[in-house]
């Protein structure tokens, strides 16, 4: 029977640097990591702007970061956990540099430190404005020369295992879908880390790669971890408005830092009607503004404008915009950028301590799909790379000292279906699918919703989900559609009890 210590679910920056981590330092243990599609797959390979940092004392302070972010949290972030994760960063930073990773530096040869909505100072490091993928090719490069770590592409982990010994619930093992093997299989482990980011595809528009299923969140809640926040979805205000695409092109926050104005169909800037910082204003602030003024035109859409901006310095900091924008027919200097607000981050999930434990033994959870305390009802800008790495050393730090105490369940287990079907169905998953995604976007946008109507709306599109596998054992579609139909029910279950919905993407 397969077997590992280290089970890691997911491939992007918070698997990937606590596997570094860990590996290192544990030379004694096993480290296997799941990637349920090719390992470069993640949302981190989207992440644009970067990592919020304080690196300079004199001009900036570890108190206005922390600041920034209870403001942009709306009073509901755990004051220490944000101190942990402000005061960590310097330190984070630095074991990224170590491993070659490169932020731009200006003439001088100083951090070319950027400035984002909600951040009082410039204190984003970056890598052009493709920092995310910087940071992930350094990782993968140093996980695929550690002999105790081994990487399972094309591995989707289905469930976790566990068992229940005096009202003590304890993770054991998963089981999985071996993609080149077609068959489903079980691992064991001492302990598993769950980084399975979050649950952007629930929604009609998203910036969240076609993996972001909410898969995390939905094995957890199974396997009896506590879920909390999940009403909290952020919506980044500025993608790039597409009728038939998904993902939507991410425009990163970093360009409204750089002086581009959001504008309405008559080239006029409305921001500052809904707060005095205008396009620096925090992202539910602007998309709540945003979502308004579509209202009130009657429009698809709103307009970035970037043609008052240089367009050398621009091009120079945002070559992939620039590019994505020229293949698609937009000309920076003459052209508005029609844009959309769109689904982009989980601030809630599974709850976690600050070392990233479950409530459920042996489990861990870090990255987009925890709940650490840090983002309350909305994330600031560049603090989500920087909370991955802070909770992978923690979570790498606690195992450390407490994988001595974990052992092997000695059961054995067997998949209750030991093949996977390789089927027709995808066609028929991609129609409900769909039909999920406009029940979660009416639901959670309108304030109007009946919570106990689109519960049993997504109740019964989860059944025809089941009917459609009755044929034969399972289908892998069927797998991810289950894990969103949980985690939206979720979502609704978690509105209604904190009564958000008189108030539509407040986050």
């Amino acid at each position: 029977m397969l077997k590992t210590d280290i089970l890691i679910v997911g491939s992007g920056i918070s698997g990937l640097f606590f596997a570094m981590k860990t590996a290192k330092k544990r030379p004694d243990l096993s480290l296997v990591i799941m990637a349920k599609e090719t390992a470069k797959n993640t949302n981190t390979r989207l992440a644009q702007g970067g990592i919020a940092v304080v690196t300079d004392l004199s001009a900036d302070s570890f108190e206005q970061h922390i600041k920034d972010t209870l403001e942009a949290g709306g009073g509901h972030c755990d004051e220490e956990i944000v101190k942990m994760v402000v005061h960590q960063a310097p330190e984070r930073l630095k074991e990224l540099l170590e491993i070659g990773t490169s932020f731009d530096k200006n003439e001088e040869g100083k951090w070319d430190l950027g400035l984002e909505g909600g951040h009082s100072q410039n204190r984003i490091l970056h890598h052009k404005d493709n920092s995310g993928l910087e940071i992930e090719q350094k990782l993968l490069k140093i996980i695929k020369q550690l002999p105790n770590v081994e990487l399972w592409e094309n591995h989707q982990v289905i469930d976790l295992n566990t068992d229940t010994k005096k009202d003590k619930t304890t993770c054991s093992g998963a089981f999985f879908y071996d993609k080149k093997h077609n068959r489903i299989k079980y691992i064991r482990a001492r302990t598993i880390v769950l980084c399975t980011g979050g649950c952007g595809q629930l929604f009609e528009n998203t910036t969240n790669p076609k993996i972001a299923t909410g898969d995390g969140v939905a094995m957890a809640a199974r396997a009896g971890a506590q879920i909390e926040d999940m009403e909290y979805i952020q919506f980044h205000p500025t993608a790039l408005y597409s009728k038939s695409q998904n993902p939507l092109f991410l425009i990163s926050e970093a360009v409204r830092g750089f002086g581009a104005y959001i504008v309405n169909e008559d080239q006029k800037r409305f921001l500052f009607k809904y707060d005095a910082r205008g396009e620096l204003a925090t992202r539910d602030i602007i998309s709540q503004a945003i979502f308004k003024e579509l209202q009130y035109s009657a429009q698809d859409y709103m307009y970035l404008d970037c043609r008052h901006l240089d367009q050398d310095a621009f091009s120079y900091h945002f070559p992939m915009i620039t590019s994505h924008c020229n293949e698609n027919g937009i000309n920076l200097k003459k052209d508005l950028i029609p844009i959309v607000p769109a689904a982009h981050y989980q601030c809630g999930g599974i709850k976690v301590n600050q070392n990233g434990r479950t409530g459920v033994k042996n489990l861990y959870a870090i990255g987009e799909c925890a709940r650490t305390g840090l983002h309350g009802k909305n994330r600031l800008a560049s603090n989500s790379l920087l909370e991955a790495l802070v909770f992978a050393h923690q979570a790498s730090e606690d195992i450390d000292k407490t994988i001595a105490a974990f052992t092997y369940s000695s059961k054995i287990v067997i998949p209750k279906f030991p093949k996977a079907e390789q089927s027709n169905d995808y066609h028929v998953f991609d129609i409900l699918k769909k039909e999920l995604q406009i029940l979660v976007t009416a639901f959670y946008t309108s304030g109007n919703c009946n919570a106990a109507l689109t519960k049993a709306k997504i109740e019964i599109l989860h059944e025809e989900a089941v009917s459609l596998i009755k044929s034969h054992e399972i289908t892998i579609p069927f797998i991810e559609f289950s894990n969103m139909t949980a985690t939206a029910l979720l979502i609704i279950e978690q509105c209604k009890k904190q009564n958000t919905l008189s108030d539509p993407i407040k986050n």
